[in-house]
């Protein structure tokens, strides 16, 4: 964690810890991966009828600090800091209800630059923590590419059940596969145990321009970035998305991260009520086996993105806030 956060102070970021616990109205409804406020949270009532929250990131308790102290803080605010985090949810391999994160979180800047700052200051971080190059990738899509994709289909931004099963089948590529997928964005799939999992519910022509979507990830960054303009460059929304990607690979030329580094995925999903923009997954390649002897594979080990709206709960405006989390315990595992 020392390495960690000697990397991010070298890119300006300065260390400020906040408390484990926080009014569970402060955390508001940005559980990752979560469709209810507070879901997933562990929390109490104290004597006057409040509820406090153990903090589930270390990214909402900065949000509340920098809207409090908004007015005497720089602009960009770029802080960094390492602590545990609590989740009342189920745990799997290198998952625990308690474990470590490593942030770095930069409040106040809404250009692309922030984003590939992040990304090139993740993939660094990476590598202090003892991941040679090479063994891992930090995976970088937008969601706005996603939200192009679902206007495209004619998908209303109302219909949160048919958003959701469509995003969470996309994330579901790697472990299923395209047929898998499909599957999802149908009817449904029953499983190998014979378990049944509902569907999105989507027409053949919607279902075909989904999976096109999913194979827009190409050899390089450039030629991702063209397959996208292809399939979602005709909504506004996914020309934004793919204009930012475009900036960012710009910056992460310069930054001499290359796509051994960073990589274009646009299957990744991450935060549905999270992420406002670029969202990124550093993942470690090889496997490695668990105390059982089976081979496991562990995925991701940090993750990021644009929040834009965390501020904005308590101020009433805009603060673009792109970030990087380590996750320390995973990493370990």
């Amino acid at each position: 964690m020392e390495k960690v956060l000697r990397v991010y102070e070298t890119w300006g970021y300065e260390r400020l810890e906040t408390p484990s616990f926080e009014y569970a109205d402060a955390l508001g409804k940005f559980l990752p991966d979560q469709d209810r406020p507070n879901e997933g949270v562990i929390a109490l009532e104290d004597d006057a009828g409040k509820w406090k929250s153990m903090r589930y990131d270390l990214t909402a308790p900065l949000a509340r600090f920098a809207a409090q102290n908004w007015d005497s803080l720089p602009k960009p605010f770029r802080r960094c800091a390492a602590g545990p985090v609590w989740r009342n949810e189920k745990p799997g391999p290198g998952r625990y209800r308690e474990f470590w994160q490593c942030d770095a979180d930069c409040v106040g800047s809404a250009r692309p630059e922030a984003d590939a700052e992040a990304i090139a200051m993740g993939a660094a971080a990476v590598e202090a923590a003892g991941v040679p190059r090479g063994l891992y990738v930090v995976n970088v899509s937008n969601r706005k590419l996603l939200d192009g994709l679902l206007a495209k289909i004619g998908v209303d931004v109302a219909d949160t059940a048919t958003r959701l099963g469509v995003l969470r089948a996309v994330d579901k590529l790697d472990r299923l596969g395209p047929e898998g997928v499909e599957l999802l964005l149908g009817a449904g799939r029953k499983d190998e145990s014979g378990d049944f999992t509902k569907g999105a519910g989507l027409g053949a022509n919607a279902i075909g321009q989904v999976m096109a979507f999913t194979s827009t990830r190409k050899a390089t960054r450039l030629e991702t970035l063209a397959a996208l303009e292809a399939v979602v460059g005709d909504t506004a929304l996914g020309a934004e998305g793919v204009a930012e990607l475009g900036a960012i690979d710009a910056t992460l030329r310069a930054l001499d991260v290359f796509e051994d580094r960073a990589f274009f995925d646009p299957a990744i999903v991450r935060g549905l009520e999270y992420y406002t923009g670029p969202v990124f997954e550093a993942e470690l390649l090889p496997g490695t086996l668990d105390e059982m002897g089976s081979k496991v594979r562990f995925g991701s080990i940090g993750s990021g993105g644009r929040k834009d709206e965390l501020v904005m709960r308590f101020r009433g405006e805009r603060a673009p806030a792109p970030g990087f989390s380590l996750g320390v315990s995973r990493l370990v595992a």
